[in-house]
């Protein structure tokens, strides 16, 4: 099982620890309550070294990305990323992703999810007829998220890039902590605003970085968080989590992911999409709370009243903080509708739920 710089310091920082995506990762330390309320209220690190970067070089790097991906990264300029989708040949989604413009029409950095880092990197290489420098430097950087209303204050002292002021998805280069060449983007998967810092993995940047932050973060509360309320807070903002919401059998279109999916350019499936988009999808991924009690899980069947199967929740969860169970799943499109009422098959039984709109906030 691979680990990360940081392995040790969960360890003795008393982390639940569990495999994930291959690696040995904490799940929570005091619990995925109080990790999910510190992130919400204050701020919270998550250590997210385990995720994948690949740097595309040359002048055809921003034609391969074109090529690859569903967003138009010719709109960005230097200092700039997008959230966008690797589309395959079926109608479905490779990965979701985070591209970022390093400098414009020559140096990208593309963010992938850990489990799917062998499969982009063959899915993106077959399409480089053009030569690009392709380079995966996943193992080699350190990945921190710095989550909640006060981590741009923390971080602030730590570096002379303004990070109080940088816009959201735009992002900077330059020291933190005394460790040069760090890439702090104001980007995340919580919805509760802060930074992603990106740095290599050399001589003693980890532990530097690692203990100035929470150093600097003391007086605010700062806390570890584990991937449990990570996932709890994804799931408040209805951000769509790979494997579980989007896969390789969804089109971004059923998933809502519309906004991500320009057809100003031609990539695999591309014409699958503008057909659905003109002419609507079969089903749709929706936001839902239980009216009765129950909590959905990955894969529970979502029926309509008559019992009839409508289709299959892909997360959920009991709300950290609040008594209300929340979840996700696919429904054929007539039940797509605000406040339509469904029912989530839970050990037998027929609970009752109603279609939300997102996020659930």
């Amino acid at each position: 099982m691979k680990t990360t710089p940081f392995t040790r310091k969960h360890q003795q920082l008393g982390a639940k620890m569990a495999e994930f995506a291959g690696y040995l990762m904490p799940i929570s330390y005091s619990g995925i309550n109080d990790e999910h309320t510190a992130v919400r209220k204050n701020a919270g690190v998550f250590d997210v070294s385990h995720m994948g970067e690949f740097i595309f070089k040359g002048e055809n790097a921003l034609d391969l990305i074109q090529r690859v991906t569903t967003n138009d990264a010719s709109k960005l300029t230097s200092g700039r990323a997008q959230y966008s989708c690797l589309p395959n040949d079926d109608g479905g989604i490779v990965d979701d992703l985070l591209v970022y413009c390093i400098e414009e029409n020559n140096v990208y950095m593309l963010v992938v999810n850990a489990s799917n880092i062998e499969k982009d990197w063959n899915w993106i290489s077959k399409f480089n007829d053009k030569n690009v420098e392709m380079h995966n430097i996943s193992a080699k950087t350190c990945l921190l998220a710095v989550q909640g209303p006060d981590a741009t204050k923390i971080i602030q002292p730590l570096t002379e890039m303004d990070v109080l002021n940088m816009p959201y998805y735009t992002f900077g280069k330059g020291t933190v902590a005394g460790v040069k060449n760090v890439l702090v983007s104001a980007t995340g998967y919580t919805g509760a605003g802060g930074v992603e810092i990106y740095f290599e993995d050399k001589d003693e940047a980890p532990d530097v970085i690692w203990n100035a932050i929470f150093e600097a973060g003391k007086s605010y509360g700062i806390k570890p968080i584990g991937l449990g309320a990570r996932d709890t807070l994804r799931l408040e903002m209805g951000y769509c989590l790979y494997g579980n919401d989007i896969d390789d059998t969804t089109s971004p279109m059923e998933a809502g992911l519309g906004w991500v999916t320009k057809f100003s350019k031609t990539f695999p499936s591309s014409a699958i999409f503008e057909k659905q988009k003109k002419e609507g999808v079969k089903r749709k991924l929706v936001g839902f709370e239980m009216i009765e009690k129950g909590i959905p899980r990955h894969d529970y069947p979502i029926n309509d009243a008559g019992g009839k199967a409508i289709g299959k929740v892909t997360s959920g969860t009991q709300l950290p903080g609040i008594n209300k169970a929340i979840g996700m799943g696919y429904v054929e499109t007539a039940h797509a509708g605000i406040d339509t009422e469904i029912f989530i098959g839970i050990r037998d039984k027929q609970i009752r739920a109603r279609v939300v709109k997102l996020p659930f906030q």
